[in-house]
């Protein structure tokens, strides 16, 4: 219960810190915020995804296999179904099997 608690007060501050420049703005809202909110989202995912690639060693077993093609999956299911969630979703089940299986 705890966990489902600490989870939602978790969400509901990560939602309130997203939509708080514009609802103090309002239809006034400056053109930088407006083009932070266009841009961010897009520089944390290309961060996370050099983060979660930065300790890959090509040198040894399994020589960064599954990383790479976790992301390559990816990548393909983003490019055919332009669903970022779904693309997310599938680069994770994959990336769990691979582990399991590859190492």
């Amino acid at each position: 219960m705890r966990a489902a608690i600490l989870v939602g007060v978790m969400a509901i501050t990560t939602m309130l810190l997203r939509f708080l420049p514009f609802l103090v703005f309002g239809k006034n809202t400056p053109d930088y915020i407006s083009y932070l909110g266009r841009v961010l989202p897009q520089a944390i995912i290309g961060l996370l995804v050099i983060y979660c690639l930065k300790d890959i060693s090509l040198l040894k077993h399994p020589y960064g296999a599954p990383e790479l093609i976790a992301g390559a999956f990816v990548i393909v299911i983003q490019a055919w179904k332009r669903n970022a969630v779904l693309s997310i979703l599938a680069g994770t089940i994959v990336y769990m099997i691979l582990i399991r299986v590859i190492v």
